[in-house]
């Protein structure tokens, strides 16, 4: 009854009696980011609306739209090992970014926020051989987060 009237899914989603979304091209403003990164997450934020949505995706101006920047992609050390030499054992990719949500048939939904998420990994191994498993654990992070802060909120 409640997906009869379009607002609600059993898919844990509010529509709002859209019946289309649009994601442009998260934009990498860090020095840091690749546009490959970015590719790849706005890639992963359009897989994640129609796996999880009714949605259909158009190129551009759907009733719900996604655009913004990627404004952090750092690594740290996270867990230092004391000894002769202070080493870190593990080391944290951390990526941030800024999303602008349009809801266009409810405006009163719209924002613009911050998502941050990170991913550890072992300090002993080069991060440009393990970049994309931690690129993929972070983006369903961060793409699920998105998507429970704009459909999903009930």
């Amino acid at each position: 009854m409640l997906t009869a009237c379009g607002i609600y899914s059993f898919t844990g989603g509010q529509f709002s009696g859209a019946k289309t979304f649009s994601v442009d091209f998260f934009k990498p403003q860090s020095a840091m980011v690749t546009p490959l990164y970015a590719q790849r997450f706005t890639e992963s934020l359009k897989d994640l609306l129609l796996a999880q949505s009714p949605l259909k995706l158009i190129e551009s101006n759907g009733d719900l739209q996604f655009s913004g920047i990627v404004t952090d992609y750092r690594t740290a050390p996270v867990a230092v090992q004391s000894g002769a030499a202070e080493t870190a054992s593990l080391n944290r990719l951390t990526i941030t970014v800024k999303v602008k949500y349009e809801n266009t048939v409810d405006n009163t939904l719209s924002f613009e926020k911050t998502f941050t998420k990170f991913a550890d990994f072992d300090a002993n191994k080069d991060l440009f051989t393990i970049e994309e498993s931690l690129w993929s654990l972070i983006n369903e992070q961060l793409t699920q987060e998105i998507y429970n802060a704009s459909v999903g909120n009930w």
